[in-house]
């Protein structure tokens, strides 16, 4: 810590993977994430049952390939770029819906799924109000005043704002006339 960042910025090393969670679309980033997984691998996958080798390799593998390392990269995008969020979003919804006839239905309809799902959320998700606005509400619905808001007291400074709010402060009459209210 040093004189210019305030104690009360510090997070506790306990809370950081929960503040960068929540900072970011974070449950979108990971649905599509694990939703370009089945997409990519199923084409190019075996999977065995005892002595039965089980191979869904389709011509177009290398789409399916190319379609799950973008849904890789776009979960990625939303978790470390949440500003592009909405495009990734578009992006995610897209390249699942093209999976549906490029790899195995998208990915035995669990990537399509995973896709669809994280897209939706990333389009949907809003970056929560800074912690120093959440901070202040709390304050003003207590009542208790924050020490800034005391050293504007102490200071006089609410005292000239509302003198000068009063005497800028206009109405409108019926007419359309502008009338002074200070």
């Amino acid at each position: 810590m040093s004189a210019e960042t305030p104690a009360s910025r510090e997070v506790p090393q306990d809370n950081r993977f929960k503040i960068w969670r929540q900072t970011r679309p974070f449950w979108a980033g990971l649905f599509t994430l694990l939703g370009g997984l089945p997409i990519a691998y199923l084409p190019y996958g075996d999977m065995r049952l005892g002595n039965i080798t089980l191979a869904m390799k389709t011509t177009a593998g290398s789409s399916a390939l190319i379609i799950g390392v973008l849904l890789i990269t776009l979960g990625l995008t939303m978790w470390f770029h949440p500003i592009v969020r909405v495009f990734a979003g578009v992006a995610s919804i897209i390249l699942g819906l093209v999976s549906i006839p490029v790899s195995n239905f998208g990915g035995l309809l669990v990537g399509f799924l995973l896709a669809l799902v994280g897209g939706g959320m990333s389009i949907a998700w809003a970056p929560a109000p800074p912690v120093e606005e959440v901070l202040d509400s709390e304050d003003d619905g207590e009542g208790e005043a924050s020490a800034e808001t005391e050293a504007l007291w102490a200071d006089g400074i609410p005292e000239q704002r509302e003198a000068e709010h009063h005497s800028t402060e206009t109405t409108i009459d019926a007419n359309g006339g502008r009338n002074s209210a200070g």
